[in-house]
C-alpha cells in the first residue's frame, strides 16, 4: 500500500465527514442562533431553552437524512473493503 494510496484513502473519509457532519451540525447552528437571539430579545435566560429545541432538531434532521446517511456510509466502506482485497492482491 502507497503512502498516496493512504492519503487518497484518508482524503476520501474525511470529504464523506464532512457531508454526512454538515446538516446537522448546521441546523443545529441555525436552531441555536435563533434561540440567542430570541433569549437575547426576551431577556429570558433559561439554559434548557436552547439545548431542548437543538437536541429535538438533530433528532428531526438524522431521522429525516438517516437513511441517505446510512446508504453514503456503506457505499464508503464497500469500496474500502474492495480496495482492500485489490490491494492485497497486488503486494
Amino acid at each position: 500500500m502507497s503512502q498516496t494510496t493512504v492519503i487518497s484513502l484518508f482524503s476520501q473519509a474525511a470529504g464523506l465527514l464532512v457531508l454526512l457532519t454538515a446538516p446537522v451540525l448546521g441546523l443545529s447552528l441555525v436552531v441555536g442562533l435563533i434561540i440567542s437571539i430570541f433569549q437575547a430579545v426576551t431577556s429570558i435566560n433559561e439554559a434548557t431553552l436552547s439545548y431542548v429545541p437543538k437536541i429535538a432538531a438533530v433528532g428531526v434532521v438524522i431521522a429525516l437524512l438517516g437513511p441517505w446517511m446510512l446508504q453514503m456510509m456503506i457505499s464508503f466502506t464497500t469500496g474500502l473493503f474492495s480496495t482492500m482485497v485489490t490491494l492485497a492482491h497486488s503486494s
